[in-house]
C-alpha cells in the first residue's frame, strides 16, 4: 500500500501562556503529522492542550499571553510560524480552515449568515459578487440549509443549524485541511450524528484532510484513520485507530477506555482514572501521568519518558515500554 503524502507536519511544538506570576506550559514538544486525505483524531481530557494546538496551527493565539516557544509547523513544506501576516492570510480560511467549538461566539450577530459565508469567497477567490453569492448559496445547500435563508441572522437558527453554518464557512473555499475543534460538543446526540455524517460526506467529496479534536472515543472510532492521545500537553500514545483500540498501551489510554461502558461486558460501575490532570503551571518533574498511574515505576517520578515505537508507527510515551522497540 502506497504511503500518503504528508500535508501537515508539526515538530516539537511548545506553547506557553506567560502570566505576570506564572507560566502555563500548555503544549510541550508535540510532534504529529497529517497525510493527504486522512483524518487524524486528537483525543484527551479538557485542558490537555488540544485547542491550543489547533489555534497554534493557524496562529490565532493571542500573543501575549500566548507564546510559541519553539518548534515548526510545516504545511506543504512551508513553516507557518515563519510566514508574514500577509502570507498567512492567503492560507488561513483558504487552504486551512477551522470549525470552532462554540458556534454561538463564532458567528457575528449583526451580519446575515450568507454574508459571513460569502466573505471568505471574496477574500480568497476572484469571483464577481453575483458568482460569490451563488457559491455561498450552493454551500448553504451543501450543509442542508435552504439557500432562501441566506439573508437570515444567526439568532434565527437553532444550535445545530448554527453549527452547519460554521461548517459551511469553513468549507466554502474547499480547503485542503480542516481543523474541527469538538464540532458537536453543544449538540444533542441525534443532531451530533447528522453533523458528523455530513462532515464525513463533504470531506470525502472534497478530498479534505482533517484534524478532529474530541474527547469522544466513539466519534474517533467512526471517523479517524489515525489517533493521537494527548495528556498535559504531550502526545502519550499515537497510531492507527486499530492500534489504539486493539493494542492499547499507555496507562492513560487504558484508563480512558476503562471509563467507557460496553454492551458486551456486565459491570456494576465504570472505572474512572483517579485524581486530576496536573496544573500546567506546575507540572511534575518526571512522567506527567505518574501521580495518577497505577503501574508507575520509581523512575517515573524523576525522569520524563521518551516516545517508544512498539511497531508499525505505534508510539507510546511510557517507561513500562522503554527498550521494547518493535514489540
Amino acid at each position: 500500500m502506497e504511503a500518503k503524502e504528508t500535508l501537515l507536519e508539526i515538530n516539537d511544538l511548545t506553547i506557553h501562556y506567560c502570566m505576570h506570576d506564572r507560566t502555563v506550559r500548555a503544549v510541550n514538544r508535540v510532534s504529529l503529522d497529517i497525510r493527504k486525505g486522512e483524518t487524524l483524531g486528537l483525543v484527551g481530557e479538557t485542558g490537555a492542550g488540544k485547542t491550543t494546538i489547533s489555534l497554534g496551527i493557524l496562529r490565532l493565539l493571542q500573543e501575549p499571553p500566548a507564546k510559541i516557544v519553539e518548534g515548526s509547523i510545516l504545511f506543504e513544506g512551508q513553516d507557518i510560524l515563519k510566514l508574514s501576516d500577509h502570507e498567512l492570510r492567503k492560507i488561513r480560511g483558504n487552504k486551512i480552515s477551522m470549525i470552532f467549538q462554540d458556534p454561538m461566539t463564532a458567528l457575528n450577530p449583526i451580519d446575515t449568515v450568507g454574508d459571513q459565508i460569502m466573505e471568505g469567497i471574496q477574500l480568497h477567490e476572484k469571483l464577481s459578487k453575483k458568482d460569490a453569492y451563488r457559491k455561498a448559496c450552493e454551500t448553504l445547500e451543501m450543509v442542508g440549509i435552504p439557500a432562501e435563508r441566506y439573508h437570515d441572522y444567526p439568532h434565527q437558527f437553532s444550535g445545530g443549524m448554527k453549527q452547519r453554518i460554521i461548517i459551511a464557512m469553513a468549507l466554502v473555499c474547499r480547503p485542503e485541511l480542516l481543523l474541527a475543534d469538538e464540532p458537536t460538543t453543544a449538540l444533542d446526540v441525534t443532531i451530533q450524528t447528522q453533523v458528523l455524517d455530513m462532515i464525513t460526506r463533504i470531506r470525502e467529496e472534497l478530498g479534505t484532510s482533517m484534524l478532529l479534536i474530541t474527547h469522544d472515543l466513539g466519534v474517533i472510532a467512526d471517523m479517524c484513520d489515525r489517533v493521537a492521545v494527548i495528556y498535559a500537553g504531550q502526545i502519550v500514545e499515537s497510531g492507527t485507530t486499530e492500534q489504539i483500540f486493539n493494542e492499547t498501551s499507555h496507562p492513560y489510554t487504558v484508563g480512558l477506555f476503562g471509563a467507557i461502558p460496553t454492551l458486551d461486558m456486565k459491570q456494576d460501575r465504570l472505572v474512572p482514572i483517579d485524581g486530576l490532570m496536573p496544573d500546567p503551571a506546575n507540572l511534575p518533574e518526571g512522567c506527567k501521568f505518574c501521580p495518577r498511574c497505577k503501574n508507575k515505576l520509581p523512575v517515573c517520578e524523576t525522569q520524563e519518558p521518551e516516545l517508544t515505537e512498539l511497531g508499525s508507527g505505534h508510539m507510546v510515551r511510557c517507561h513500562l515500554f522503554a527498550g521494547k522497540e518493535g514489540a
